[in-house]
């Protein structure tokens, strides 16, 4: 039969390995509508003014977002967009656009 002691220290074996692991962070998505402010084409930034975004927890703001240049094919200040964003390591990335 195992001591009190000996399960104790098994636990806490279990417990410091248990805290030992890391998950990766997970990127976040979320939907959002607005209307494009800016474009920099040249260092992939676009900027959106845009209502809150729940899933991404943000209010209604204007921010600058990472863009693919090839999302950014016909589209200008002023236009009305739809997009898809994620939140990778603190970024935020626009990973789907249309108007």
């Amino acid at each position: 039969m195992l001591s009190s002691s000996r399960i104790r220290s098994g636990l806490a074996v279990a417990l410091a390995a248990v805290a030992c692991y890391s998950i990766p962070a997970q990127a976040q998505e979320g939907s959002g509508s607005g209307e494009i402010r800016r474009i920099d084409a040249e260092a992939g930034k676009i900027t959106i003014k845009h209502g809150a975004i729940v899933e991404l927890e943000l209010p209604a703001i204007t921010l600058v977002y990472q863009i693919d240049q090839a999302l950014l094919t016909g589209l200008k200040p002023g236009d009305k967009i739809t997009f898809i964003a994620r939140r990778v390591d603190g970024q935020y990335v626009v990973v789907k656009i249309s108007k």
